[in-house]
This record gives C-alpha cells, structure tokens and sequence, in this order.
C-alpha cells in the first residue's frame, strides 16, 4: 500500500463564504478522514498521521481552519464562531460529496471536532480526539470560570482585541510559535502584570519533534495572516455558549476514541485527568474509549508513531465493518 500513500496535494475550495485550503494524501476513493489542527497550528501538524493514513488506504483531507494558513481570514472576530467553524466542514464535505467521514482532532480542532460529532453525528463515522476533552455546556459561559484564574491565564488574556496581538509582536513569529510548542508546564498563568508570551520560555531550537525547515513553513503562513484570526477564537467563547443553548444537555452518540497525554496543559489545573477518569466524559459521550498515553501538549508530532497507531488501530474496526456490510 505505500505507492498509494503518494505525494500531499493542496487545493482550494470556496465553500460557507470562506476559501479552505485543504491538504490531501493517499488514495482519492480510500475511506475519508478529516483532521482538524489546533492553536496555533496548520494542516501540516497532521503531517505524519496524513502519511500512515495514506500508506494504509485512507483518504487523508487536513484543512487549514479560517484564519489560518492559506484559507481565508475573515476582519470580524464574529465570524469565528463554532457554528462558522463547523460549517465549513460541512460545506466542505458537501463540496467533496462526502456523506460521512471519520475525524480526528486536537486542541482547537478537537473542541471543532466535539461540536460536528454534536451538531451533525449523521457525518462522522467515527472519531479520534486528542486532548481537549467534550464539556458540556453548563448554566453559565466557561469564560466565567476562567475569570476566576485572574488576568495571567492565557485565555483571559486572549480576550481583549489586540492585546495578546501587542505582545506577540515584540518577538519574531517562529519565537513566538517555538514559545507555544515547546510547552511543558500545566498551568498557562503568568504571574501578575506579565504577558502569558513573555511569561513562557525562550527555546533556542524548535522541540525535537520538529525540524527548522517546518518551524519555517509554520512562521511563514503566520507572518502571511497574523494571529487575530485564530485569537478570534477564544474571543467569541461566551458567544458559543449563547449559540449553543439548543443542545444544552445532549450527549455525544458518535463513537470516539479520546487520547490524553499525561503532560498536556490543564491536565491537573483544570482538572481534565479527573473528569476523565471519574467517567464524567463518559457520561457524555457514552459511546468512548479512553487512551492514555506519555508526552505533551502536541502529542500528535511529538508521540507521532504511538498516535498513528492509536488511530489505525481505532478506523480499523469500522472501515472493516463497512467493506464486510
């Protein structure tokens, strides 16, 4: 099956009033599988999941989300909604006649991937998510939550236009994104009065899992967009909670493979290994299975071997039960 793995091909397509740019690999009638980047991140995050993937037979599809990257950037942060994001991929399945695909997320994409499991299970055969676990919506916005963790934590920080925009501009775009990856601490506070991008260490080389050339092809395409488009959203969170009050109480009924890493951020902090472990999320998502794995916050670049098996071996069962029905 290698030869089928072939060449990445990029395309454009314009759909729900955005251009999407799409990475795609492997065969073009292999099972679809869409995989969808987090913060601050790209299609090419998913690099080594695209290639095993292929090499196996699956049609690997990884947008840039909008705002990143080479799809569109919309001016108002209140294009950023969940709805906007879970829309395109919709739009976008509908442009590829896609009835239904299996997915796989990761920080961002992983609350993306949560919310078209939620709002469109009929599309997802299946899903894999890594790291950001599915909250349901409570009685009142997350973000008042968050306040309570005071004005260093980095969401907080993040909701006032332009302020983190300011502050990441003191330094270079591939110190700023080297900033963000190699995270290894649980609690993303800075203390008082500090930038969260001050407060987090200078590396002097991209983390081991990452070559110049890609930190390259990542400062590229942000020095191209910037950062407002993916702070927009963060910035449109109490937004989500008011649009999403029809599914107040629903459940997840798409089977999901959720894998945490034992050293990711807000693990302890905001107690995610807890609500995880309790059956909290199970409650939610009855249809679950839980891996945990060692490694960090990008666990899909830093762990890649371990986490395409993870996903191989998940797909596996239902891409078999589709050729045996």
């Amino acid at each position: 099956m290698e030869a089928a793995a072939g060449e990445v091909r990029h395309w454009n397509a314009e759909v729900n009033g955005v251009s999407i740019h799409v990475a795609e690999q492997g065969p073009a009638d292999g099972p679809a599988v869409l995989l969808i980047h987090g913060f601050p991140e790209l299609w090419l995050s998913w690099r080594h999941q695209m290639a095993a993937l292929a090499a196996r037979g699956f049609r690997a599809l990884a947008p840039d989300l909008r705002g990143y990257g080479d799809s569109s950037v919309p001016t108002d942060p209140a294009a950023y909604s969940i709805l906007h994001i879970v829309g395109d991929l919709v739009a976008l399945l509908d442009h590829l006649r896609l009835p239904k695909v299996f997915m796989v997320g990761h920080d961002w994409g992983a609350h993306v991937a949560w919310h078209l499991c939620l709002f469109r299970p009929d599309r997802v055969r299946a899903a894999v998510i890594l790291g950001i676990p599915y909250f349901p919506r409570g009685p009142r916005p997350i973000t008042e939550s968050f306040a309570k963790l005071g004005d260093g934590f980095y969401i907080n920080q993040f909701q006032e236009p332009g302020r983190a925009e300011r502050a990441f501009s003191r330094y270079d775009v591939a110190t700023v994104l080297k900033k963000f990856y190699a995270l290894e601490i649980d609690e993303l506070i800075a203390p008082p009065g500090v930038e969260i991008i001050e407060f987090l260490q200078t590396p002097s080389s991209p983390p081991p899992w990452m070559t110049e050339e890609e930190l390259g092809q990542y400062a590229e395409k942000f020095q191209k967009t910037g950062f407002t488009g993916p702070l927009n959203y963060y910035r449109m969170l109490e937004t989500n909670w008011r649009l999403t009050a029809p599914w107040t109480g629903a459940k997840i009924i798409v089977p999901v493979k959720f894998i945490l890493s034992k050293n990711d951020v807000g693990l302890q902090s905001l107690g995610t290994e807890k609500y995880v472990n309790s059956g909290g999320l199970k409650s939610y998502v009855p249809n679950l299975e839980v891996s945990i794995m060692e490694g960090h916050h990008f666990l899909q670049q830093e762990k890649a071997e371990r986490v395409n098996s993870e996903i191989l071996s998940f797909l596996d069962k239902f891409a078999s039960e589709e050729a045996s029905a």
